[in-house]
């Protein structure tokens, strides 16, 4: 038998293509599909309504779920580990040592857990990540029902997960066939960054990827620092090297983008890449900026990720959607740069193309599946509201998401997790730093 669901907002934000705002009106949805948005006084024609569950949110926006497209979810458990400090110092003195002494199958599960529930209860429903033991993270993500696309990592160095790039990829190939079995997960490669994976392992990730039409994810521009010690050492900036390896294309998130030229801006529009923007990763880690406003003229799909809780130190989207739209406005000198409606485009439906889920997930649309969230907009903060779009961006905060729901089941109900024990992940979490801590 169907599970119909009703849910009666005050409003109803779509992120269609028109961008509608609904008032009156009800999201109806059945099993794991948004089934149609009515009219509130059309609900009559709507079968099998006397079983149907009722939500009613007088003081609530629906939206779509936000979608995260890029984190390290296991870095949970490094959070504040090493603050303060530039990229590369952070990543080789203090990440990289943690990461060697620490990481194993169970460090992946818990820190992912603590991710997931942090990410539901923020009104996170769909993640992209990019770390060590994908088989583990999409497991566990599929166990807690959180949307997610795990990231296939591939180094040229040895690590925990694997000893060389062919057995990275060996591995990839492998998870590629596990998660088929997995309804909430899909793939991408995850090539950590030009200057830690060589020509050959990269040129086989191309041809994989369009062979497979998987996504491609990958830090590429995170700083100066990286596209100087390029041109020093092989005499290319790394999107020109990219270029030549035929991974400019549609399957290609493009991760952090703070050091661009105007050529390199045309190239990236031209071969229709996607570029994935963590301001506030960006600014703690003082890498640069990613030029928005540039690339939003160029027509250019860009969304939004946090970076791993190490790096940024919260997983909100909330904050991460305001501190774009200041960071794009202060930077351009463009009160209108990154307006609002851009920035709620960039959490949910941009992600969504970016993943290549654009026909699943990313706006609430009948046919689509049912990751929708509920803000109240009954706070202090949030008081008047002239503007619910305009609230969303520069006055909410995540903790005003109140309802969560992902593929049709209920994640979040009245602020509280309803299926994940948020005291027995806090444990963990306190345990792993007892141990990390340790002299």
């Amino acid at each position: 038998m169907k599970k119909l669901t009703i849910i009666k907002p005050r409003w109803i934000l779509t992120v269609n293509e028109q961008f509608d705002l609904l008032t009156d009106s009800a999201l109806v949805i059945e099993d794991d599909i948004i089934k149609s948005i009515h009219p509130v006084n059309e609900l009559h024609t709507v079968e099998g309504l006397d079983e149907a569950k009722t939500v009613i949110l007088d003081n609530h926006i629906l939206m779509p779920g936000l979608i995260n497209t890029h984190t390290h979810a296991a870095m949970s458990l490094l959070r504040g580990i090493a603050d303060d400090l530039p990229l590369m110092d952070w990543l080789n003195n203090h990440i990289w040592p943690a990461e060697s002494k620490w990481i194993d199958r169970q460090f992946i599960q818990d820190g992912v857990k603590l991710c997931v529930a942090e990410m539901i209860r923020s009104g996170t429903t769909c993640l992209n990540d990019m770390y060590f033991f994908p088989d583990i993270m999409a497991k566990t993500c599929q166990q807690m029902g959180m949307r997610a696309t795990t990231g296939l990592i591939v180094l040229d160095f040895p690590t925990v997960w694997a000893q060389s790039a062919d057995e990275y990829l060996s591995k990839a190939m492998a998870v590629i066939d596990e998660v088929k079995e997995y309804p909430l997960i899909s793939t991408a490669f995850a090539p950590h960054a030009p200057y830690t994976v060589s020509d050959k392992p990269l040129e086989k990730i191309a041809m994989y990827s369009s062979e497979l039409d998987i996504q491609v994810h990958m830090h590429i521009h995170e700083t100066q620092f990286e596209v100087d010690e390029s041109v020093k050492n092989i005499g290319k900036r790394p999107l020109e090297r990219l270029d030549q390896l035929n991974l400019l294309n549609p399957n290609l998130m493009a991760v952090h983008m703070t050091s661009l030229n105007e050529l390199e801006m045309e190239r990236i529009a031209e071969t229709g890449v996607h570029v994935v923007h963590c301001p506030e990763s960006n600014l703690k880690l003082a890498s640069g900026f990613c030029p928005v406003d540039t690339l939003q003229k160029l027509n250019i799909n860009i969304c939004l990720g946090t970076d791993g809780a190490a790096s940024n130190n919260d997983l909100d989207m909330f904050g991460e959607m305001r501190t774009a739209a200041l960071l794009s406005k202060g930077i351009s000198g463009n009160a209108s740069s990154c307006n609002a409606e851009q920035s709620l485009r960039m959490a949910t439906i941009n992600g969504a193309k970016a993943l290549g889920l654009a026909d699943q997930i990313g706006s609430l649309e009948a046919g689509k599946k049912a990751d929708v969230i509920a803000v109240d907009f009954s706070q202090l903060n949030t008081q008047p509201v002239y503007d619910p779009i305009a609230q969303l961006v520069y006055a909410t905060n995540s903790m005003q998401v109140s309802h969560v729901w992902i593929n049709g089941e209920q994640k979040l109900k009245d602020y509280q997790l309803t299926d994940i024990d948020a005291v027995e992940i806090i444990s963990t979490a306190q345990q792993w730093q007892d141990k990390i801590q340790e002299p």
